[in-house]
């Protein structure tokens, strides 16, 4: 094995040791990166085995550092935590949970459909997973636990609508594949918006149907109708807000009024108008987000700077080529590729965090599918420049990571869930809740797969 091999090898090796021994994943990046730089100097000076990797070179992860922390687009992510923090903090989660589910208690399985509407919402207000479903779950495991509802289907709706954040914008992940692949962060919100809906609307015939062949699971209750026609007055005005708030963010950006940037400051101003108007906007609010905020970014830029100096080293030992070369060598079709590449990544969800993978995997993958040749791609309606088989990608990418968020047993929004539950659901309920919504999204995955317009239609009209 030449030196490249092995240094790329003790790199990989380096990283999950660092991880199996409770380094914190940043430290654990840069400190595999670093270490792998140092045995390349040493094997260089005693073996003169020089692999084209010393510590000079290493050197322009300082210029890679300050080209990131340069990056307008990633201005865009302590906007949008903040909005969701705001939102967290308003009140509007509760108002909405108690008027439309009120509103919908009078059908079988109406409190779980109040769940993943007001799930849709809050993804596309804040885009934070973890907030989301728990936010979700300490809102409305309660009221559906007292109305009798199945356990594993109280727990598996709200642990899958609160994963809609990842895919439905403003997305942090979409900001940060969009940075990593110098895609349009624009272009990577409207690809989302029909996945999302699909993803939405399957989860809603969902539990329709379970509902209505099982309503004892899913009971109705019955309302008198003075307290419904009041109700639906208290949920019109529970949605405008946060409808209007979405408008604002997402049609700035879709209709070239704003940049994403521009738009997520106009978010988090809008969000903290929010909190002001429900009452509930004061000074330990606004610290509280602040701090929340600041903790958020300082987890998320220690891995950016860990991932650029773990990156840097992959490049420069041959690593992003070695894979993309594996993947076009293969003679399999395109397809597969694509499916054998989502399969891993799925897998690697188990283990990682999105972010990471995210900034180690999808540049290093993104180069193969670049070289890939769809028949469909002369007819996306998207310029060249644009590159539709990468944000079709990303959609895909962003999917199979949701899917890992739900998958037993290590999949992080059913710890998040876990932590609020009442008491009496068990790990064991979660687990079987989330299985249903496994399968749909990977339903919802297939269909993306096989009909790429399904994601492309929008953009398309935008150029």
């Amino acid at each position: 094995m030449e030196i490249e091999g092995i240094l790329l090898l003790i790199l990989s090796l380096g990283f999950l040791g660092f991880l199996a021994l409770g380094v914190p994943v940043g430290f654990s990046l840069g400190g595999a990166a670093f270490i792998t730089t140092a045995l390349a100097v040493v094997s260089d000076q005693i073996f003169g085995a020089y692999s084209g990797l010393d510590f000079q070179v290493f050197s322009l992860v300082i210029n890679r550092i300050y080209s990131l922390m340069g990056n307008w687009v990633l201005v865009a992510l302590p906007m949008f935590i903040l909005m969701g923090y705001f939102l967290d903090k308003s009140g509007l989660a509760d108002r909405l949970m108690s008027s439309l589910g009120l509103l919908t208690r009078r059908f079988p399985g109406g409190l779980a459909l109040s769940v993943t509407l007001i799930g849709a919402l809050l993804a596309a207000s804040t885009g934070i997973i973890g907030a989301s479903v728990v936010l979700l779950g300490m809102v409305s495991l309660p009221v559906m636990m007292q109305a009798k509802y199945n356990k594993s289907l109280a727990v598996g709706t709200v642990c899958g609508a609160g994963t809609l954040g990842i895919l439905i914008p403003p997305s942090i992940m979409l900001i940060i594949m969009a940075d990593r692949l110098q895609l349009s962060v624009g272009d990577l919100f409207l690809a989302a918006v029909i996945p999302g809906l699909i993803l939405t609307g399957l989860y809603a015939l969902f539990i329709f149907g379970f509902a209505l062949m099982k309503p004892q699971l899913a009971p109705a209750m019955e309302l008198e109708d003075e307290a419904s026609n009041e109700t639906l007055w208290s949920l019109v005005k529970a949605v405008l807000p946060t409808m209007a708030l979405i408008i604002m963010v997402l049609g700035s950006i879709f209709f070239g009024i704003a940049t994403p940037t521009e738009a997520s400051g106009l978010g988090a101003l809008g969000a903290m108008l929010l909190a002001a108007m429900n009452g509930r906007l004061n000074l330990k609010v606004i610290r509280q987000s602040l701090e929340g905020t600041m903790h958020t970014m300082g987890f998320l830029f220690a891995i950016f700077i860990g991932a650029t100096c773990f990156s840097l080293v992959l490049r420069l030992l041959g690593g992003d080529e070695l894979v993309a070369n594996l993947v076009q060598n293969w003679g399999a079709g395109d397809y597969t590729k694509i499916a054998a590449i989502l399969a891993v990544v799925f897998l690697l969800g188990f283990f990682l965090e999105w972010i990471e993978i995210t900034l180690i995997i999808l540049p290093i993958v993104g180069i193969a599918v670049v070289q890939m040749d769809f028949d469909w791609l002369a007819n996306t309606g998207m310029e060249s420049t644009a590159q539709p088989s990468l944000v079709w990608f990303c959609i895909l990418f962003a999917m199979t990571l949701q899917t890992s968020f739900l998958t037993p047993p290590v999949g992080y929004a059913l710890f998040y869930v876990k932590g609020v539950c009442p008491k009496g659901v068990e790990l064991g309920h979660i687990y079987a809740g989330a299985v249903p919504f496994i399968i749909l999204q990977l339903l919802a995955l297939a269909l993306l797969l096989v009909f790429p317009q399904l994601v492309l239609w929008l953009p398309s009209i935008s150029y």
